[in-house]
């Protein structure tokens, strides 16, 4: 049978032009002369200078690899997904050619607008601070290289490829590529997950069988995103526990979380002295050296040392809250706003020092609470054949049901107090933090 895309060099993969660029791991990627036009763009080379994980490195030192890598992966991805999706007719009658090729440029440049850190300082919703897909437009309007460059060699408007990055349109077309970029099993997590796991040096986010997962890819009922056939439920639900032990393990570690800590609270501090549209177009060795400089001298200096600076000196954890333990506490501060969690922070200092007897400084203490949106839940369905019916996997995956719902942020994302060193050395370990966070909120 013609498959419906074999038109497209990058999924046909013959010719003489046809090349290949190979990332970790083990992954020979089709890098045609059009690809490389986009890659070799000014716009594109800069995220060689943004890393994925940001501050994991201070934990985990194989953490650096970039955005750069990740987005050829997640390239990679989209056409594995076009070549299983185009032998179902509902995809191919839906996605036409050119709608395929725009799903492989977004695909690519689905992290063009991230700056560095982008993630820490989105996680704060401050008002002055743009999402980073709508930042992507900066990188793609007329007159950039990259803009030219998809006029040129694709025959794309960049539009078309916003238009999937941020929903304007919702045609069927638009929702189902939205659905391969950004949903329950999506070719961005597809790629992350093992990604970081690999880079990270731990195996938690390798366990799942990916060929597996893909394999089993189909359209869902209603016509606009994707469902499973019922031989990757297995794929599906470690996907799932995959996710969860690397937010656990991982994203949400403690020490992780005390670097984030400090540096969002730096950048929160430093803010009314940056000028944010352009440093956001910074590299990220110089983002962090306007950070150092603006710092240098004020009380906002330790805190961008301690992360940044020639010796490392991060904060100690002082107590943590979960619905496991002091549920009412968790809850509460886990939907305050960034600048109502300084409040709480700067009179929990003034409480403690009076409890302690001692000068505690406004930026001694931090307190780390989950970003107010929530994770993505897991909601994607399973095709049965036999019964030619769509089940929701949660409905016949007991794994998934009780891992997927919006318990997992709870479970994952606790709200931690952290202290300078010397400060957590001066403090009991049986003193009751509980307590004063109780006269604060």
């Amino acid at each position: 049978m013609h498959h419906p895309y074999s038109d497209i060099p990058e999924l046909a993969q013959t010719g003489d032009s046809i090349g290949v660029i190979r990332i970790p791991v083990e992954q020979d990627i089709p890098f045609t002369p059009r690809v490389r036009a986009i890659v070799d763009t000014a716009e594109f080379q800069r995220l060689r200078s943004v890393t994925q994980l940001a501050l994991a490195s201070r934990v985990y030192p194989g953490a650096t690899h970039t955005r750069f890598e990740h987005a050829l992966g997640v390239y990679h991805n989209s056409l594995r997904y076009l070549s299983q999706l185009g032998r179902d007719p509902r995809f191919a009658a839906t996605v036409s050619i050119h709608d395929a090729e725009v799903l492989i440029v977004a695909a690519l440049l689905h992290d063009i607008g991230h700056w560095p850190f982008c993630h820490p300082i989105e996680d704060m919703a401050l008002a002055s601070m743009p999402p980073h897909e709508v930042f992507a437009m900066e990188f793609l309007k007329p007159g950039t290289e990259l803009a030219e460059v998809l006029q040129s060699e694709w025959n794309i408007e960049p539009e078309q490829v916003l238009n999937v990055l941020v929903a304007r349109s919702h045609d069927p077309s638009s929702r189902l590529r939205r659905s391969i970029l950004s949903g329950p099993v999506d070719i961005d997590k597809m790629d992350y997950l093992v990604r970081d796991s690999q880079h990270c040096g731990v195996p938690y986010g390798r366990h799942f069988d990916r060929n597996r997962l893909m394999n089993s890819l189909i359209v869902n009922e209603a016509g606009d995103g994707l469902a499973i056939s019922s031989k990757g439920r297995t794929a599906a639900e470690m996907m799932v526990f995959a996710r969860y032990v690397m937010f656990s393990e991982v994203y949400w570690h403690h020490a992780v979380r005390s670097a984030t800590t400090m540096f969002a609270r730096s950048f929160f501090e430093l803010l009314p002295d940056l000028e944010l549209s352009s440093l956001f177009r910074l590299t990220e060795p110089d983002l962090i050296r306007t950070m150092r400089q603006t710092a240098s001298g004020t009380e906002v200096a330790p805190l961008v040392e301690g992360v940044f600076g020639s010796r490392r000196g991060l904060y100690k954890r002082l107590a943590e809250f979960s619905i496991f333990h002091e549920e009412p506490l968790y809850r509460v501060l886990r939907q305050k706003s960034y600048p109502e969690l300084v409040q709480c922070t700067e009179r929990f200092s003034e409480l403690l020092s009076k409890k302690l007897g001692r000068r505690v400084g406004k930026l001694d203490v931090l307190i780390d609470a989950p970003p107010q949106h929530r994770e993505v839940e897991f909601r994607v369905d399973l095709y049965f054949a036999s019964e030619r019916r769509y089940r929701p996997l949660r409905e016949v995956s007991p794994i998934v049901d009780s891992m997927a719902k919006t318990q997992f942020d709870d479970c994952v994302k606790k709200v931690r107090i952290f202290a300078a060193p010397e400060l957590k050395d001066a403090i009991s370990p049986t003193f009751d933090f509980a307590g004063i966070l109780r006269e604060v909120v």
